[in-house]
């Protein structure tokens, strides 16, 4: 499966970004909602939310191995601790219990998947991807982890152990990934500028920067 097979077209998308035009404004119209409370929406998803939160705890635990084993013992107390607490985009969402932070190794790459629907920590990551949410990947991630993974541009050692995790409507997942090569000097927030969203559901790794030229 490749992301683009559930990408819409251009002309697709412009019809969706119209449509949703149209309803906010018909919502605002009819004193269902302000135009202040759908700013503060769209400001919840676009800045609030994202993976630039999860990749800090990745780029953290880069450079700080103390912080790194904490997070893998419990990354829910880490996180709470820094702020997060667990809850979805409104805060009016019934919290999961438990995050699980799963490492990738020289010998073993973790991939996330929702079996049942699309449970996921939106907070840390954003709103999900499409394909995350389609049948096509939750059924392919487990059945064939290995081509999903090749569909997104990773291939792997065939000696590499692929895990695939199934998070569910009490515990989320979150990868930690192997930090790349030629990111020694990186300050902690330009580790973090290489960490997508995509590294931290497992389907991709990040890429280290650019070697200057000689």
């Amino acid at each position: 499966m490749s992301r683009n097979h559930s990408a819409h077209t251009d002309a697709q998308r412009a019809q969706i970004t119209a449509g949703v035009a149209v309803l906010e404004q018909r919502l605002i119209e009819r004193g269902a909602i302000t135009g202040e409370q759908l700013d503060d929406i769209l400001d919840t998803f676009t800045h609030r939310l994202g993976a630039h939160h999860g990749a800090r705890y990745v780029a953290r635990a880069w450079t700080d191995p103390q912080f790194k084993r904490n997070l893998l013992k419990d990354a829910t107390a880490v996180v709470r601790r820094y702020g997060y607490d667990l809850r979805g985009a409104s805060n009016r969402e019934l919290p999961f219990l438990h995050l699980e932070v799963v490492e990738n190794t020289d010998d073993v790459h973790s991939l996330v998947v929702c079996t049942l629907c699309s449970c996921y920590p939106t907070a840390l990551l954003g709103p999900p991807p499409s394909w995350y949410k389609s049948i096509q990947y939750r059924a392919r991630a487990v059945r064939e982890p290995r081509v999903v993974l090749g569909e997104f541009g990773t291939h792997l050692d065939p000696a590499v152990q692929v895990r695939v995790w199934d998070s569910n409507a009490d515990c989320r997942y979150l990868v930690l990934p192997r930090k790349p090569n030629g990111s020694e000097q990186l300050t902690e927030d330009q580790l973090a500028a290489l960490v997508t969203r995509d590294c931290l559901i497992g389907t991709t790794q990040p890429v280290g920067p650019s070697p200057r030229p000689s």
